[in-house]
């Protein structure tokens, strides 16, 4: 279940990593923001993973990474992240 080898935690955190800039990317953030998306990428990418892997999903699976449901937990987290971002005091 959660096996997970070197390799896997550099090729998962690999995609997080895109996956905060193509988000950064499609947002037209600055610096600031591309830091806060890599990391709130990484939070939904590995927490998405966990779930999946606690619930025993298979799909979308390379090697021991969950990339369905890390995906998903990303694109969410992203999501939820940016829109908490547009708060002003």
């Amino acid at each position: 279940m959660f096996n997970l080898t070197l390799p896997a935690i550099f090729f998962g955190s690999l995609f997080a990593s895109a996956y905060g800039a193509a988000f950064h990317l499609w947002k037209n953030g600055g610096c600031r923001q591309l830091f806060f998306y890599i990391l709130v990428s990484f939070v939904g990418f590995w927490v998405g993973h966990t779930v999946g892997a606690l619930l025993g999903v298979t799909f979308g699976s390379i090697g021991p990474v969950v990339f369905s449901t890390a995906t998903v937990g990303s694109g969410l987290v992203l999501l939820v992240g940016h829109w908490l971002s547009l708060v002003s005091n």
